[in-house]
């Protein structure tokens, strides 16, 4: 009986669609992968329809991207720095979103491999432990990160713990002792938890308690009244507000204006992203910057040098320099001393701010 393509497959170990692009596109094929392919054709002499391999073989230039939203103005920034790339090399983008949804992550990945695209440039919720990305290292195709910031997967990011770190230390060298970071899920997230320990290791380094990140709905375009609250109550109350992206500290900007709190003379900002936009608030918001335009370009390059063969020596995690902007919602406060008499900072120690 002659072989058939579902054969290869339960040959190798494979799915027929492996297979299927082993045969037709190898350049989107993880190198292992395509060898023992191959090598289950050479053992079955299995004979692809040359009339198949003409249809469906032709490269089709298409590259998935798949992020967690567009709402959030950093990643349309490095979505068009993909996009001008791809332009300019006669390639086409298939766009996703996922909203932080491992099955819609799921979803987005399985109908862009329908679509044969020859590449994934991806965020995802969680970069080391994504078993999506386990499957794409096995199966294909090739893929790059973009802001997952992770040694272990092909990525282009910042160090957020330490961009997170120098931030922090910022607020505290304008006299800021009690400091609060807003997250949204940081399940939902690697970079808000990265972020967090960034937060937390300053106030450490300090002498300082961090506290749990609050977390909230980031796709509220407004604070819940106990938020507020909770952020503005009491006599212990933070006096600075480290924000886990520039979209949620504009949100929390609005909702202290809202219980006339005014920004930064009795609560304090720092944003994480460095969106342009945050410069034509009223006062210019305060954020670790990071390059945006150039993260989605530095991840169409990577893709292509994969795409090109040029994966089996690379560094897999890449990082780009971060910046602090020192916009006007940050105030200087005077406090008491650094190392407070009654509960000094251990590490492990967390307190809440009532």
């Amino acid at each position: 009986m002659t072989p058939t393509i579902k054969d290869v497959a339960a040959h190798a170990g494979f799915s027929i669609a492996t297979v299927s692009r082993a045969i037709n596109a190898p350049h989107t094929v993880n190198p292992v992968t395509l060898a023992k392919v191959r090598e289950a054709i050479d053992a079955l002499k299995f004979h692809p329809s040359p009339f198949g391999r003409q249809l469906r073989g032709e490269r089709t230039r298409l590259i998935g991207v798949v992020l967690p939203t567009l709402a959030n103005p950093v990643f349309t920034e490095c979505l068009q720095g993909i996009d001008e790339l791809a332009a300019a090399q006669g390639f086409r983008l298939m766009l996703m979103t996922t909203l932080y949804e491992e099955q819609r992550e799921r979803r987005a990945i399985e109908t862009l491999r329908a679509q044969r695209v020859e590449g994934l440039i991806l965020t995802v919720t969680d970069a080391d432990t994504h078993p999506l990305l386990d499957d794409l290292d096995d199966n294909g195709p090739l893929y790059v990160l973009m802001h997952n910031d992770t040694k272990q997967r092909p990525s282009v990011s910042v160090d957020n713990h330490e961009a997170a770190s120098e931030g922090v230390r910022m607020l505290i060298a304008h006299g800021h002792r009690r400091i609060l970071m807003l997250a949204g899920s940081l399940s939902a997230s690697d970079r808000a938890r990265q972020r967090h320990a960034g937060y937390s290791h300053a106030m450490r380094q300090s002498g300082l308690i961090p506290a749990p990140a609050l977390e909230i709905d980031f796709n509220a375009d407004e604070l819940a009244p106990s938020v507020l609250a909770h952020l503005t109550s009491g006599p212990q109350r933070p006096t600075a507000l480290f924000c886990s992206n520039d979209l949620l500290a504009m949100v929390v900007m609005r909702g202290l204006r809202r219980v006339h709190m005014r920004v930064p003379q009795d609560m304090s900002i720092l944003g994480f992203d460095g969106l342009a936009v945050g410069e034509l608030l009223a006062p210019p918001l305060a954020s670790i910057c990071t390059p945006n335009r150039a993260i989605g370009r530095s991840a169409w390059q990577r893709l292509m040098a994969r795409i090109g063969g040029e994966h089996a020596s690379e560094t897999l995690g890449f990082t780009l320099p971060h910046t602090l902007r020192e916009g006007g919602t940050i105030a200087a406060i005077s406090n008491a001393p650094l190392v407070h008499a009654v509960h000094t900072a251990r590490d492990g120690d967390d307190v809440d701010f009532p």
